[in-house]
């Protein structure tokens, strides 16, 4: 064991789910042409005032509620200023002294060698703010552009107290986060396009301290896997200049994901150099208990609770719960089908579940796609689940439909009947094609009968052949083995 130990915390970026930016009525889709989303107030054209966007607002309360923090009922914003050319005001409007989420607490799941345990995360607050603008550089004519459509754009940023000690804490608690936002709509969570990004800080002590060392904030990491290698690295390269008898310099550095390594951006500023104060276009921001009780009434089913229905209700396994409602996307569409479902038997919802989390997430992963351009619809899959729990099909004809659907807005029984693939299950009709193999394959009946138990499968598989794999084997195989097992045989 190291003689040092780290200390992390992160802040969390997650851009809210609001179709205008956060003190103007510009656009905040993304992949927008440059500065065709930049309206007056975002280019701070002088004259022009900020005017708070309201569902912003909601969403940051809606996190605070989640979280079980303290919703300021008179919250501030303030101008943190700085001078980068993506940034026209000069500063940023953001909260500082009174947020208006305060503390909280977020349960974790980690899993470990020996089993998944849980620990908790203590926030310090969670305040709203803009974002900046972005500067494009173009290394081949040595020039930088601006583009200034995600200035504006709603951000929500979450801070974690120094509480985490490893990289895969860090990480565990970055995944957990990640699917409370999405499962409470107010942000996409798409890390690709930056709506979901994070900024770790990171520094190490001896064990045994109490006094947290210097620390280095990597900045704008957007990848659980590089998160984790950054935070990693950068454990590694603070612990190398300590046991040299170096000095940690605060800083904020940059990771590189194609050398695996942090390299320094610039100096870490403190609170006191952004020379924060009341932004005086901006009233203190007021929150009336009804409007929190009418939010609170409102709120969706949290993750964890989503699982807990998963295993007392649905009779889930604790691996399938797990799987289904801590992720977002899993989760929202398996409740689709759930809705769409004829039936609300609980081996019904199993049957569902075992489609989802097997074949169709190997056909996603194959084909590469998100669960937003998945081909088949919940309706789709849970006709499917229906078809598969009655054996009208058997696995294998439950692939074949399922290709179907993947190709056509038809629904599994549809498919079924125009491809003739019910599975073949009456007693009589199974009995008649095993009238045929045995009379086919006397010589390996004989070596069955001598006692060779492999031989059974080559005959059922023989069986399933002639039967184009509509033959039901669990029957089959018991009307065989019985057949083969009578005195008279």
């Amino acid at each position: 064991m190291s003689e040092f130990e780290a200390v992390i915390g992160l802040e969390v970026h997650a851009q809210l789910s609001c179709e205008s930016k956060i003190f103007s009525s510009s656009a905040t889709a993304f992949g927008a042409a440059p500065n065709v989303q930049a309206g007056l107030v975002d280019l701070a054209l002088p004259g022009t005032l900020p005017v708070m966007n309201r569902r912003a607002v909601e969403l940051a309360i809606r996190f605070g509620l989640a979280v079980d923090a303290e919703i300021a009922r008179v919250s501030v914003f303030e101008r943190k200023n700085y001078f980068y050319p993506d940034l026209p005001k000069g500063y940023q409007i953001s909260q500082y002294q009174a947020p208006i989420v305060q503390g909280g607490q977020l349960a974790v799941p980690l899993k470990t060698e020996t089993g998944t345990s849980t620990f908790q995360v203590q926030l310090t607050r969670a305040h709203l703010e803009e974002d900046a603008g972005k500067s494009n550089h173009d290394a081949y004519y040595g020039q930088s552009g601006i583009d200034l459509n995600r200035a504006g754009t709603p951000l929500l940023e979450i801070v974690s107290e120094p509480c985490l000690h490893s990289p895969q804490e860090a990480v565990a608690y970055l995944k957990t986060l990640h699917t409370l936002v999405k499962a409470l709509k107010i942000c996409d969570g798409n890390l690709q396009e930056g709506s979901f990004r994070c900024d770790a800080n990171v520094s190490v002590r001896r064990r045994g301290d109490t006094k947290l060392g210097t620390r280095a904030e990597v900045k704008n990491v957007n990848s659980f896997r590089f998160v984790e290698k950054a935070i990693a690295y950068e454990i590694d390269r603070q612990i190398r200049i300590l046991e040299a008898g170096g000095t940690v310099v605060q800083e904020t550095r940059l990771y590189d994901a194609a050398r695996n390594e942090t390299r320094s951006m610039r100096s870490k500023e403190n609170a006191d150099d952004y020379r924060y104060f009341p932004d005086p276009d901006l009233p203190p921001l007021r929150v009336s208990e009804a409007q929190i009780a009418h939010i609170r009434a409102t709120m969706p089913e949290l993750p964890q609770a989503r699982r807990a229905r998963y295993v007392t209700v649905l009779k889930l396994s604790e691996y399938e719960a797990d799987t289904l409602a801590l992720d977002a996307d899993f989760a929202d569409y398996f409740e689709a089908a759930l809705a769409a479902s004829t039936s609300s038997d609980s081996a019904h919802a199993k049957a569902i579940a075992s489609l989802m989390m097997g074949e169709l997430a190997a056909r996603l992963n194959a084909a590469e796609l998100e669960f937003a351009a998945l081909p088949v619809s919940p309706t789709q899959l849970a006709s499917l689940a229906l078809r598969v729990l009655d054996q009208t099909l058997n696995n294998k004809l439950a692939k074949q439909v399922l290709d179907e659907l993947w190709n056509s807005d038809q629904l599994a029984d549809a498919v079924i009947d125009r491809l003739g693939l019910r599975q073949i299950s009456d007693a009589s009709a199974l009995a008649a094609i095993l009238d045929q193999i045995i009379a086919a394959h006397p010589a390996q009946v004989a070596e069955f009968q001598n006692g060779n138990e492999k031989i059974l499968q080559y005959l059922i598989g023989q069986a399933m052949k002639a039967s184009r794999g509509k033959a039901n084997a669990g029957e089959l195989t018991a009307i065989l083995r019985a057949r083969l097992s009578a005195p008279d045989s």
